[in-house]
């Protein structure tokens, strides 16, 4: 996501979230604190980077109040000045203002996501409105907006594009948070963000919650015929962590994968499937009314910004631009993809019904009958490339190819603190330069949610001084774990997840821009998949799999035969693919345009929002939207289909770096110094363009995806 940190909309807005309006000259800071709170004191550490051992769970609410406290007196200097407002004097310093609550902030929403605990869940709930009602409080300041006003008047004045982009998102974002509407109607903005920001809380920790009630244990073997002997190793390392004799799988992505996959119980599988599709759905962890106010709530926000559905107040500041323009593009991918897809599925059905499968092929016979088929077309398994893709050979992998594209090199450093054991950390350099400081964190484990993510710990920019403000990046995964017996090996999937979410880290780690509400990752949904997409393009290329695709075992490098296999295999199913990601970019659309008073019964919506996409028998009682976290607790509500319109941008793109060679020194330098360290410094489709020469064409991902 992003796959980014989906708390990444609540650090932007928090970066510039104050409140003017509740201080004066007078308000008092508890100077004391600094010196006892580890969140707030001055970091005597490497790269001042977070001293975690120090930190602890009654630090966080008293650090919050302080940093905010601090944030309030920063930005009542620049509503209460005397002078004229300018540039500098307001927007600049709005960008500045902030910096420790927004270290605090990060600190803890990383931590919420990767070592969580019903305590910083309970303090999640708590700290929610308080920054929410801050935040409005904030775009609210009527003496605030009226200088932002006042310099946006003469935004003809500004020469250069960055501060154009500044003024224009810091202009905007006191517009879209309701700066314009009456006082009454400010209020009901307050009432409403300050409700939804608990629900999208709720509806994220009632899927972790309900993820986690379910496991099952086999004591017999004999039950889980099919599995390969390196997940069964994973599941009886799991056991014996919790006491237990026997394997044990549950709903995390690699143990619930892995029973899709490889078991040949039908019913085994079966009942995973529907405890997967039916998390969330029932009990006190039901986020079917969570849904229902969450649509209702953003409805109400969007009618009461002046535009007739969420969907459309959120696309305003995106490529896409509107509505009409994302169901143009998800029409016209499902017109080519559709046919494929249907052909693909009756072609598996034949195949399963000759290995004895009677009846319909279903759901839960999809991925088992999809890797069977695919052994026998193709030959090729996971199991047999999974020895090839040892994690730390994977690592020094990407490393290598980011040093061949991009110059990078890496040296890990074991005095920063880690969050958690199984981090690695480095720093990054480019030539001699410093870029930044590099978290990886791999394995999945009770505390962390599911998926995997780029978030920042600290973004770049430039401070008043002319320092270059270095960015913390950290990458987060659910991997593969190692064994007693075995090292983490990863799926060729993973290592396409790597290849993604470090497509991601690039982009933080190259940004060179001046503000920081604009750098990195801080651009359009739809566009910030294109550094993490188009660097997935690599993983089926022969010269980079042979600089680390050693069988860890023999130490011989991955046969030919194999990347030949790798790369006939990389379109297999492309058309069903297709459709499942147009049904969740169609999903989210639907709950994002929908009148909230036509919402009945959330399983009947889904299923028609998903009829045009249908591949299946619709199974009863499942439903996807109450997992949907990416649209319900985090930044891709009516932005899902930024994956797929990011898609024919990252097809497109490197289209260009065939023409010219995937390894063209000169190609990937106009890739870093036009969209890599340009964060939201121009528009994207500027951006793309000062890149690519013209805009992007849906052709290159069409051909590339065997769909023309």
């Amino acid at each position: 996501m992003m796959k980014k940190n989906l708390l990444f909309t609540l650090f932007c807005l928090i970066i510039m979230t104050t409140n003017a309006q509740k201080n004066d000259a007078g308000s008092t800071i508890n100077k004391d604190l600094v010196k006892n709170n580890p969140l707030v004191a001055e970091w005597k550490t490497p790269y001042e980077t977070p001293p975690f051992s120090k930190i602890k769970l009654e630090h966080y609410k008293p650090a919050f109040e302080y940093a905010i406290a601090t944030a309030r007196q920063e930005v009542y200097q620049i509503a209460a000045q005397k002078s004229k407002p300018t540039f500098e004097n307001t927007i600049v310093a709005l960008d500045r203002s902030g910096k420790l609550l927004s270290r605090v902030s990060s600190v803890f929403y990383n931590l919420l996501s990767t070592m969580t605990s019903t305590e910083m869940q309970g303090l999640a709930q708590e700290l929610s409105p308080m920054l929410t009602e801050y935040s409005n409080e904030l775009y609210h300041n009527a003496a605030l907006f009226s200088r932002v006003q006042a310099v946006y008047k003469e935004k003809d004045k500004l020469t250069k594009n960055e501060d154009k982009m500044l003024l224009e998102k810091t202009y905007k974002a006191f517009v879209n948070s309701g700066a314009l509407l009456s006082e009454k109607d400010k209020e009901t903005y307050n009432e409403i963000s300050l409700q939804l920001s608990k629900l999208t809380l709720q509806f994220g920790e009632n899927l972790l919650e309900a993820t986690n009630e379910f496991e099952m244990l086999f004591t017999d073997k004999k039950e889980l015929s099919g599995m390969p002997e390196s997940s069964l190793a994973i599941a009886e390392a799991k056991a014996k962590e919790k006491g237990q004799t026997g394997y044990i799988f549950d709903l995390t992505a690699p143990s619930y994968s892995a029973i899709m996959k490889y078991a040949d119980d039908r019913e085994l599988r079966q009942k995973f499937y529907i405890s997967y599709y039916t998390r969330a759905l029932s009990g006190k962890y039901d986020n079917r009314d969570v849904i229902r106010e969450i649509v209702s709530l953003r409805s109400k926000l969007a009618n009461l910004m002046g535009f007739k559905t969420y969907a459309d107040y959120v696309l305003q500041d995106r490529m896409a631009e509107n509505p009409k323009n994302v169901y143009n593009l998800l029409d016209q991918l499902l017109e080519a993809s559709l046919p494929v897809a249907q052909k693909e599925v009756e072609e598996l059905n034949q195949f399963a019904e000759t290995m004895g499968l009677e009846g319909e092929l279903q759901r839960w016979d999809f991925s088992y009958y999809a890797e069977k088929y695919k052994n026998q077309k193709y030959n090729l398994t996971d199991e047999m490339l999974k020895p090839y893709f040892k994690l730390e050979n994977v690592i020094d992998g990407v490393f290598n190819l980011t040093k061949t594209l991009y110059g990078l090199t890496y040296k890990e450093n074991k005095k920063i603190e880690k969050y958690h054991p199984d981090v690695t950390i480095y720093e990054v350099y480019r030539e001699k330069d410093f870029l930044g400081i590099l978290y990886l964190d791999f394995h999945p484990r009770a505390s962390k949610r599911g998926g995997a993510w780029m978030t920042s710990l600290r973004e770049q920019s430039i401070d008043e001084k002319g320092n270059n403000i270095r960015p913390l990046v950290s990458l987060v995964m659910n991997f593969t774990p190692s064994t007693p017996d075995n090292p983490s090996l990863l799926t060729f999937d993973e290592v396409t997840t790597f290849l993604h979410e470090f497509g991601h880290g690039l982009h933080g780690l190259f940004s060179n821009v001046t503000y920081e509400s604009l750098s990195g990752t801080s651009v359009p949904r739809d566009f910030v998949e294109l550094p993490s997409q188009i660097f997935e393009n690599w993983a089926t290329d022969s010269e980079f799999l042979n600089t680390f695709a050693f069988h860890y075992e023999t130490k011989k490098v991955i046969p030919q035969d194999l990347v030949q296999k790798i790369k006939e295999v990389n379109n297999y199913l492309s058309g069903y693919s297709f459709c499942r990601q147009l049904s969740f970019g169609y999903l989210d659309m639907m709950w994002h345009t929908i009148d909230p008073n036509q919402i009945g019964d959330i399983i009947d919506m889904e299923v028609e929002s998903n009829s045009k996409t249908e591949l299946f028998p619709i199974v009863q009682g499942t439903c996807m939207s109450t997992t949907f976290s990416h649209i319900f607790a985090g930044g891709y509500a009516a932005g899902y289909y930024g994956y797929k319109w990011a898609e024919v941008l990252d097809a497109d793109a490197f289209a260009y770096f065939e023409e010219n060679g995937i390894y063209n020194k000169k190609i990937a330098n106009a890739f870093v110094d036009n969209i890599l360290s340009r964060g939201g410094s121009k528009k994207a489709m500027e951006l793309y363009i000062d890149f690519r020469g013209r805009e992007p064409q849906v052709d290159a991902l069409l051909k590339r995806s065997g769909l023309k």
